[in-house]
């Protein structure tokens, strides 16, 4: 099984939503393209943050990501 992305967006919100996840037990991978951006001297769009937990896990982590979404 592979990684999973189970959201993109601004990087406060997915540290947020990172938080919330590792709390249950569950690791995450963050990839954050505005600091790859920025070291390369380019430019980057809003939703420059993605959040991936491992496929296995998604079951789990589902309802945490939906109480997240509806609450922002």
């Amino acid at each position: 099984m592979g990684l999973m992305k189970v959201f993109s967006g601004s990087e406060i919100l997915a540290l947020a939503l990172q938080q919330r996840i590792e709390a249950i037990g569950v690791d995450t991978v963050l990839k954050n393209n505005i600091q790859s951006a920025r070291l390369g001297g380019f430019g980057t769009s809003g939703q420059a943050v993605e959040l991936f937990v491992q496929e296995t896990e998604f079951a789990k982590v589902n309802p945490v990501i939906e109480e997240f979404r509806m609450s922002i």
